[in-house]
């Protein structure tokens, strides 16, 4: 079975390069960038713009050959790819949790960006706290270094 998507729009953001690029939305305090959705989507913003954040589902397009097992930008040992968010999967989909600063006809300017300029946008989703915040959560390997997600920088790891 095949599954194809189309980009809906495309993310222009001042990040560049991988190497050096915030890891993570929480660690891109000051970056903010911009979707650039396709004009024959424009319908499909109306009401975006009363949401403090969006979900933005985009696709890895410089992940090479997926890695089963991988050493995130976090430990030091090899997790399996589903236990963390790097981009050399089986489906190259990534997602980030950015701010939505405002809306001008087909562009959507963003906070918090992490996303690499030019990155393909497969979908847009509101964040809704109600729905998204869960409690009573695990962080599995990650609970001795989440918090080190705002200060780690990408390197050459995933090239």
């Amino acid at each position: 079975m095949n599954i194809n998507y189309n980009p809906i729009g495309y993310v222009h953001s001042p990040i560049k390069t991988i190497e050096g690029a915030p890891i993570q939305p929480v660690g891109a305090d000051n970056i903010t960038g911009f979707i650039e959705l396709d004009h024959s989507l424009i319908d499909g913003l109306k009401d975006l713009d009363g949401f403090s954040h969006i979900i933005v589902l985009y696709h890895f397009h410089k992940s090479k050959e997926p890695q089963l097992l991988c050493k995130p930008f976090l430990d030091n040992i090899e997790h399996g790819i589903f236990a963390i968010r790097g981009p050399n999967r089986p489906n190259a989909i990534g997602f980030s949790i950015v701010s939505n600063i405002k809306i001008e006809e087909n562009v959507i300017h963003i906070g918090n960006v992490d996303i690499l300029d030019g990155t393909p946008v497969l979908d847009i989703k509101p964040y809704v706290h109600e729905f998204d915040a869960l409690t009573n959560t695990k962080s599995g390997w990650l609970e001795k270094n989440a918090k080190r997600s705002k200060t780690i920088r990408s390197d050459d790891r995933f090239l």
